[in-house]
């Protein structure tokens, strides 16, 4: 009884020095994760008070300093200047579509190599994973010449070219729809990889119990499967709208008419020869990452879930 009294305040002693380092991890962890997002917001905060100072107030008192006026002038010059709603429409035409072919897609072959157990299962798996590691700027020489003598229904005489019209030179060169095959095949593989994970840990039991019923595969894979993965469908659909909207790399080189180009490009239009506007291209920019918040927000509750799914496990 004596023992067990004299080692009580020991143990007392160590339960609160183990808390007290706790609250200093934590502390530390807190204080880490504040200053890496503060960090991260910084540029996007600072373009913010770039874009609704105007230049002489910059030029005058210098960017780092505080301001002597506030308005909106740069943003309502910016969305006239850049033409920015034209751009706008055009980035939509591509990456909507886009978006939804690529997630249908990957969701069709994602049920396949994970529900069901084949001689190719791994191998096509793989082939889609290693595809999205090849950089795009190998392959834009062969992609280019590629779309200047790949042919594609538009203005033609043919009964496919007056049935489904997607080109107005006849090639893949110069055409939304050429952007929109470069953006579904690049992603593919990725959205392929996650959607597999994701299916992987739905119980097999639903898809047996859908074949024991006598349902047909696309229905077991349309009103089964696919509702169960609305999380992390949410989650690839934000990242792909992103992706997609953010590319300017096979915009400039496959597209070389300046009214097609996607809204990335517009920025250009508010460069002069001789002079730049930083304050005006800074609120151009906030307009053009607009989009991309907007979605984010609206999914926010989606993508969170969907990239915590199976965190818990184990």
């Amino acid at each position: 009884m004596t023992a067990v009294a004299e080692r009580a305040p020991a143990t007392v002693e160590a339960v609160a020095y183990r808390r007290k380092r706790i609250r200093w991890g934590r502390a530390g962890l807190h204080t880490f994760l504040i200053a890496m997002s503060l960090l991260w917001l910084f540029p996007l905060a600072y373009a913010v008070y770039t874009s609704l100072r105007p230049y002489d107030d910059t030029n005058t008192r210098g960017y780092a300093s505080f301001p002597g006026v506030l308005n909106f002038d740069n943003y309502i010059t910016a969305w006239n200047q850049a033409q920015i709603p034209h751009y706008f429409i055009n980035t939509l035409i591509i990456v909507v579509p886009g978006v939804a072919i690529v997630i249908f897609l990957a969701s069709m072959v994602a049920f396949t190599v994970s529900r069901f157990r084949w001689r190719f299962n791994l191998a096509l798996l793989m082939f889609f994973t290693a595809a999205n590691l090849l950089p795009p700027q190998v392959v834009i020489t062969p992609l280019y010449r590629l779309y200047l003598n790949l042919p594609l229904p538009g203005n033609g005489s043919g009964i496919l070219d007056k049935l489904l019209p997607l080109s107005d030179n006849g090639l893949f060169y110069d055409q939304y729809f050429g952007i929109m095959v470069i953006h579904i095949a690049f992603q593919l593989g990725f959205c392929v990889f996650v959607l597999s994970n994701f299916m992987k840990t739905i119980p097999t039991e639903l898809t047996e119990a859908a074949v024991v019923d006598g349902a047909p595969i696309w229905k077991i894979f349309w009103q089964v499967t696919l509702p169960l993965c609305k999380p992390a469908l949410a989650a690839l659909a934000t990242l792909e709208f992103t992706f997609m909207y953010n590319d300017f790399f096979w915009a400039l080189i496959l597209i070389k008419t300046g009214a097609k180009l996607p809204v990335t490009s517009a920025l250009n239009n508010l460069k002069g020869e001789f002079f730049v506007n930083n304050n005006l291209v800074a609120a151009g920019a906030v307009l053009v990452a607009l989009p991309t918040l907007i979605v984010y927000f609206a999914l926010q509750r989606q993508f969170i879930s969907g990239l915590t799914l199976g965190s818990t496990k184990g």
